[in-house]
């Protein structure tokens, strides 16, 4: 069925010579029943070289794309709506969103960007909220873990994310509840046998090396995005570089004395200040996460995305994207980011102001950009370890998972510098 709806939509393009119309998939939250399966369009056309125009802050960040009777019959078997309209409304549309008094713009999307998700071996969809709608969307990517990044293989990429992981060497910080688990037994045998497979004598030593690789990817122009511990984990790896502060459950020996002092949080791309955990049985690596400061019960857990201006801003209007700007809250192992850790250099999108937390926050560095997210599964409110996984075809809308799609979407577009 893929592989005559890809002949379709090509011979369509070749044999079309102009357009009449466009298709217009609606995002917001009346006109459309899958707002997940919509980014999955998008990039399918983006594929086959068949432009996108990504209309901010108009019906929900809608898309608009030439008609053809094989964009039309995707949409149909993917359960997404659309709708047909001449180009004279089209341009309309686009009056109306360029008026100078509409906080709209139009973003051009012209290639698909290239995908990778950082991920051990073995591990399901499930497991990471970024794999799953990446599938749920139909958008293909590459799996790759500790051993391809040391290879040099992520320039061959646009996009990164980093799964649930810790960065700092010390297995996740569950040694304190599920020390005899033989599934923790497991990930420190596996992760042990990469970094001798690599040559390091210690694993908090191969994910440094894999943190600076990663480092490297963004400077050289790549796109991160990060959720979960691997937001804060990420961080307190650079700073860390010339001291130990892994304890002896985790590498033979005990933190280094003044290992507080010798973190440098230059290295950092979001935090600063931060005080790291000493304690080999806390499930916590800093005061960087929120999550044992925060004081909100579920039913009132939300937080609100920042509204930017889409002609001035387009990155964070970009990355804002949705159908709401209130968001259902979820917990993580890093759920939050406390403010007053967080460098002034920062761009918070996503805000709790009952806990005083940003919840999404976003940044350059060198030639590219991270984005971090808390939490672990915006549908799942405290997703523990054994609980069921997601199934998103229960959650088509979820406007917690579009703010992950619209990231995968960034690098396509054509982008204009950020005015200050």
């Amino acid at each position: 069925m893929k592989r005559k709806l890809i002949l379709l939509l090509c011979c369509s393009l070749v044999l079309s010579q102009a357009f009449a119309s466009k298709i217009l998939i609606p995002m917001d939250a009346e006109g459309q029943t899958n707002h997940l399966k919509a980014y999955g369009v998008a990039y399918a056309c983006l594929k086959l070289n068949v432009p996108v125009d990504w209309l901010l802050n108009y019906k929900g960040g809608s898309f608009a794309i030439d008609q053809h009777e094989a964009v039309e019959r995707l949409c149909k078997i993917r359960g997404v709506s659309y709708q047909v309209i001449a180009d004279a409304e089209y341009l309309g549309i686009m009056e109306k969103i360029a008026d100078p008094d509409n906080n709209g713009d139009i973003i051009k999307l012209e290639k698909a960007p290239k995908i990778a998700v950082y991920t051990p071996k073995g591990k399901h969809p499930w497991d990471d909220a970024v794999t799953l709608v990446l599938e749920y969307a139909e958008i293909p990517f590459d799996k790759l873990y500790d051993d391809e990044v040391l290879e040099g293989k992520l320039p061959e990429y646009d996009w990164l994310h980093l799964h649930h992981e810790d960065f700092t060497g010390q297995y996740g910080k569950f040694w304190g509840m599920y020390r005899f688990a033989n599934w923790y037994q497991e990930d420190v045998k596996v992760m042990e046998e990469i970094a001798h497979r690599n040559h390091y004598s210690k694993v908090s030593k191969l994910k440094l090396s894999v943190a600076k690789k990663i480092r490297d990817f963004v400077a050289g122009g790549g796109y991160l995005f990060a959720m979960c511990s691997a937001t804060d984990s990420y961080d307190i790896a650079l700073a860390a570089e010339n001291t130990d502060i892994c304890d002896v459950p985790f590498d033979g020996d005990p933190i280094a004395p003044d290992a507080q002092q010798k973190l440098d949080f230059s290295k950092c791309f979001a935090f600063r200040n931060f005080i790291i955990s000493q304690n080999a049985s806390e499930y916590e690596y800093s005061n960087i996460d929120n999550t044992h400061y925060r004081r909100v019960p579920m039913e009132d857990d939300y937080f609100t995305l920042f509204e930017f201006s889409a002609k001035f801003d387009p990155v964070p209007s970009m990355l804002c994207q949705n159908h709401t700007d209130i968001v259902k809250g979820f917990m993580g192992q890093t759920t939050a980011f406390r403010k007053d850790v967080m460098k002034s250099s920062v761009l918070v999108m996503g805000e709790c102001k009952a806990a005083n937390e940003a919840r999404y926050i976003h940044g350059e560095y060198g030639k590219g950009t991270w984005t971090f997210y808390g939490g672990h599964d915006p549908e799942d409110y405290q997703h523990l370890v054994g609980n069921p996984h997601t199934d998103l075809s229960l959650h088509p809308t979820s406007p917690g998972y579009r703010l992950i799609l619209n990231n995968v979407l960034f690098p396509a577009a054509k982008k204009k510098p950020r005015k200050t």
